[in-house]
């Protein structure tokens, strides 16, 4: 005997082995199809038959299911509930067999528009009104597939719909998976075995690989523009309100940075003092004095976290009209939070302690680091440290008093770092060649047509230390004035090892790396929302003293400073990466426009990824995997892949291992975001 039963929605048969039992309680052992034995219930079965085979007969129905018509079916069953058989009867007539009532079956369970199971082989059609929604369904659902292969073919001859138009930074950096418009591009892409990104290049829809990079970081953190909103200023009432009652500094600051800084953070100042001695101010732009804890202001900078850094622009985290009004630009006197302190003619810092004050600057000078370090070495500092002012360089004298100060304060940090059981920095530039550099990027000409230029400048001069040791100087002495006032603050900390070596946290705790106690920063108030954070708790302390508890934006243990921190961290990251990904991209432009140099030096840092000496790119070159750090390489690049950021390369030669010794490796490119001593 063969039987039909249901089994995982489909109609199947089964040849009987053995049965047991009698009316409701029968049950079968059979052997499916497959070859599979089963043990079926009466309750299971649809139907019983002796002849044909269960094979033939299912394979007969099938055949006949396919040419069942649906409608006709469905206008032949009764309005009540019915059973297959009956139906069958109905459809083919008194003569019905058993490879027809399968076939019935089959269609009936493969037809849910049409009808609704209810049991065991009965069903029951489903009303007028659910069977045209149905239909229609159906009807749409072809028309759509239909459109979607239309749109597929289109991309892979090459043609941008153009009905996706609209879609295409969604479809690039944001796609619904589910929609019609992506399934076709997925769709092209499996076709011509490329990735959207270079499928819509092919088909004009990205007007450059640089517009997608751009567009993928900027839909993912930029996703209403990187403009701030019209008409948000400060009123003129609430400045002066800001800067009513501010002393004015006596002294006359100047600035030193590149050329391309227009968000001016800090400035120094040097006054003769009896005795010998000088008085060194430190004068950091006050934002917080105008912004307040979630007010407009706040909210966007706290939004953005940073300012953010990329060859041959910027998004500022503040707008632009607000950091007009408080930049250290020269010509005008700023609102600033200074920090006064005295050293001896030899540069040593006297007993005296440091002093924070808010006051007015005036700012006699921008200097610019291109146009003074041709100008400034250490031994014309040395020289005239202390004199008269000569024509050699402006701000000369003052620029002796800082450089004698700050080798102290190197000094210092080194010896702590050897404590602290790392290897001491040596002062100054690193030799000609080596890794420790920065690069300005020139990019210049129409979009699609720049002509880019990768300019080196070795790290480690003698403004980058005046600059650099003021600034942690800075950063370390208010880091301590927070802790020692036991107000929260934003710390960056380094100890130990591992991925979270270096945090930002809102408890004090050492900088290994920079050899310190307590380290907070807090001197770019203007391109950092932590600095801007800790400006608030340092003006409650200068302001307030030991009630600055009561006063403070951030009190103890406040959960949201906690979670701006982890924020801080997250993000800082992200524009890092952003800013390494398009240096990239404009090396390879570089390469591109040099007609792919047949000989390129590169330094294996590890695991076969090595550095061009003398433009910022890393590349993978496996054959430096077995070579120690710092191996020279000869390389040609044979091709660039705009779009994968990848470049192919050949060895030419690879030279003996330099001594490592005489090599610095510190971070290089544009000073980086996350770079803690060329950024402090």
């Amino acid at each position: 005997m063969q039987l039909v039963y249901e089994e995982s929605g489909e109609i199947r048969a089964a040849t009987v082995i053995s049965s047991s039992g009698s009316g409701d309680s029968e049950s079968w052992l059979v052997a499916s199809l497959s070859g599979k034995q089963l043990k079926l219930k009466a309750k299971e079965v649809w139907l019983r038959f002796e002849q044909p085979s269960a094979q033939i007969a299912i394979d007969a129905a099938a055949v006949v299911a396919q040419e069942i018509d649906l409608q006709l079916l469905w206008d032949c069953a009764p309005a009540e509930e019915f059973i297959f058989t009956d139906l069958a009867i109905e459809y083919f007539g008194n003569a019905v067999t058993v490879a027809q009532k399968i076939a019935l079956a089959i269609a009936l369970q493969g037809a849910p528009i049409y009808f609704r199971r209810k049991g065991r082989g009965r069903f029951l059609r489903a009303p007028l009104e659910q069977l045209q929604a149905g239909l229609a369904a159906i009807e749409r659902k072809k028309t759509e597939l239909a459109q979607q292969a239309c749109w597929a073919d289109e991309l892979v001859a090459g043609i941008f719909p153009s009905g996706l138009r609209n879609q295409i930074n969604n479809l690039l950096f944001t796609p619904d998976k589910n929609s019609l418009a992506y399934k076709a591009v997925l769709a092209a892409c499996a076709t011509v075995g490329e990735t959207p990104a270079q499928l819509f290049m092919r088909c004009g829809a990205l007007e450059s690989p640089l517009h997608y990079h751009q567009g993928l970081f900027l839909q993912q953190h930029f996703p209403h523009g990187v403009t701030h909103a019209s008409g948000l200023s400060i009123a003129p009432h609430a400045l002066q309100e800001a800067l009513a009652n501010l002393p004015e500094a006596p002294v006359q600051a100047f600035s030193i940075d590149d050329a391309s800084t227009t968000e001016i953070d800090d400035a120094f100042s040097v006054s003769a003092i009896s005795g010998g001695g000088f008085r060194i101010g430190i004068h950091i732009a006050a934002p917080a004095l105008a912004i307040h804890r979630d007010d407009a202001f706040d909210q966007i900078a706290r939004t953005r976290m940073s300012t953010v850094y990329f060859p041959g622009d910027k998004i500022t985290m503040l707008p632009p009209d607000f950091i007009q009004q408080f930049s250290l630009d020269a010509g005008f006197s700023r609102p600033a939070v200074s920090l006064y302190v005295e050293v001896d003619a030899e540069g040593e810092l006297t007993a005296a302690s440091p002093r924070s004050v808010i006051e007015l600057v005036s700012i006699a000078a921008n200097l610019r680091l291109e146009d003074l370090e041709k100008l400034v070495s250490a031994e014309m500092l040395e020289e005239h440290a202390g004199k008269e002012r000569t024509l050699a360089a402006p701000f000369q004298m003052e620029l002796g008093v800082l450089w004698r100060t700050a080798k102290i304060f190197h000094a210092q940090r080194q010896a702590q770092r050897v404590v602290n059981g790392l290897r001491a920095e040596p002062l100054g530039p690193a030799e000609p060649g080596a890794l420790a550099r920065d690069f300005l990027f020139e990019i210049t000409g129409a979009v699609g047509a720049e002509q880019i230029e990768i300019i080196p400048r070795q790290r480690g001069s003698v403004l980058d230390t005046v600059v650099a040791e003021w600034m942690i100087y800075c950063n370390s002495t208010w880091g301590r004035l927070l802790a020692e006032q036991g107000l929260p603050g934003l710390f960056r900390t380094q100890k130990g090892w591992g991925p979270l070596r270096t945090r930002m946290q809102t408890t004090p705790a050492p900088h290994e790396g920079l050899g310190l106690e307590y380290y907070a920063w807090c001197t770019s108030p203007l391109r950092r929302y932590t600095d801007l954070v800790n400006q608030w708790q340092l003006l409650a302390i200068i302001r307030h003293g030991v009630m600055a508890k009561m006063v403070a934006p951030f009190p103890p243990r406040d959960a949201d400073l906690m979670g701006i921190a982890a924020d801080f961290e997250a993000c800082y990251q992200v524009y890092g990466e952003y800013q390494d990904r398009l240096e990239k991209y404009w090396c390879l432009r570089w390469l591109l426009q040099n007609n792919l140099p047949t000989a390129i030096t590169v330094r294996h840092l590890k695991e076969g990824m090595a550095r061009a000496e003398f433009i910022p790119l890393h590349l993978p070159i496996p054959e430096l995997a077995s070579h120690g750090r710092l191996t020279r390489a000869m390389i040609e690049v044979t091709a660039v892949d705009l779009l994968q950021l990848t470049a192919s390369t050949r060895v030419k030669e690879i030279e003996a291992l330099v001594d490592v010794a005489t090599v610095s490796t510190a971070t290089d490119g544009i000073p980086k975001i996350n770079d803690e001593t060329a950024n402090p």
